[in-house]
């Protein structure tokens, strides 16, 4: 027997019970908010990733509100890594749905340009940005910045789609 198979990572296995649940498709808000809140009652209190996960689920619910404040709880007790890129594009995303449109671009803004920005989510926060910026009224910047996210997968016509994106930001 392994090590690993003797010694089983408790947050790995508390993981992968939240994301079942996650992937479950037949669930309704109710029922996977309930599900996800039990699962979170066994962490610590003090742990960033049971306010993550409830916000999260309050977020797929349509409970705006609910869901801000569990973000924001998750920001003050640490959550880092992927599970923060996660954190940052649902929490702006919620932001723009309250009506904080501003609030959910400097957010995004701040992390798509970071140096240390998690690439695991691909363009998804450019995407979260560019809707921001709609809702901002900055509708030209919000193309700019979809033009941007689009590029990579483009095979052809980069340059000419670049120097649109630097003409729309003029």
């Amino acid at each position: 027997m392994t090590e690993a198979a003797e010694h089983p990572d408790p947050d790995r296995a508390w993981q992968e019970r939240v994301d079942a649940v996650w992937a479950d498709a037949a669930l309704g808000d109710a029922v996977r908010l309930e599900r996800i809140t039990a699962l979170v009652a066994e962490l610590d209190p003090a742990d960033p990733r049971g306010p993550f996960e409830i916000g999260g689920a309050h977020d797929s619910a349509g409970n705006e509100a609910a869901a801000a404040a569990h973000y924001e709880r998750a920001i003050e007790l640490g959550l880092a890594g992927r599970a923060r890129a996660e954190l940052t594009v649902q929490y702006a995303s919620t932001l723009r749905n309250l009506g904080r449109a501003d609030e959910a671009v400097a957010l995004l803004a701040a992390h798509v340009s970071s140096a240390d920005r998690d690439t695991t989510l691909g363009a998804a926060p450019e995407a979260f940005l560019a809707l921001a910026l709609h809702s901002a009224g900055r509708e030209t910047e919000a193309l700019a910045v979809a033009l941007d996210a689009l590029i990579p997968m483009v095979p052809q016509y980069q340059r000419s789609l670049r120097g649109y994106a630097r003409e729309l930001r003029g």
